[in-house]
């Protein structure tokens, strides 16, 4: 597989994990733990997404930087910055549950354990990947 395909894979992984898990949540948990749950997937999506960009936008197909190191870094420690002041501001503000915020936080994890799993699966099976 290659990369064209495991990103949009990873994409659409990911929604159907965060509307999966919000879903369970909405029924079996409080409310500002679904919120949390909803807002951390949305939150951690959407910086997957941004950094994908930018290391795209950084590099030509062959490999080629197009951009300078010291940008790419700043972008990277920029959206850092700005993910941690939204971390910050919803954990102080007690919207948010904790636990709730930081299973939504997980689910580029989750997407990406399942990923290698399945390409396990793949390879045990003898099954070309």
């Amino acid at each position: 597989m290659d990369w064209e395909h495991i990103s949009k894979y990873l994409k659409a992984q990911g929604w159907v994990i965060l509307l999966v898990l919000g879903s369970l949540s909405f029924f079996f948990m409080s409310p500002d733990f679904t919120l949390g749950l909803f807002l951390g997937g949305l939150i951690i999506i959407a910086n997957f997404s941004a950094l994908q960009s930018s290391i795209r936008s950084a590099f030509t197909p062959e490999g080629t930087m197009l951009n300078k190191k010291n940008a790419i870094v700043a972008k990277y420690y920029l959206r850092l910055a700005i993910l941690g002041i939204i971390i910050y501001i919803l954990v102080t503000t007690k919207i948010v549950n904790v636990l709730g915020l930081l299973v939504g936080l997980s689910i580029i994890v989750i997407n990406i354990l399942i990923l290698g799993v399945r390409f396990a699966l793949k390879i045990s099976s003898g099954e070309a990947v």
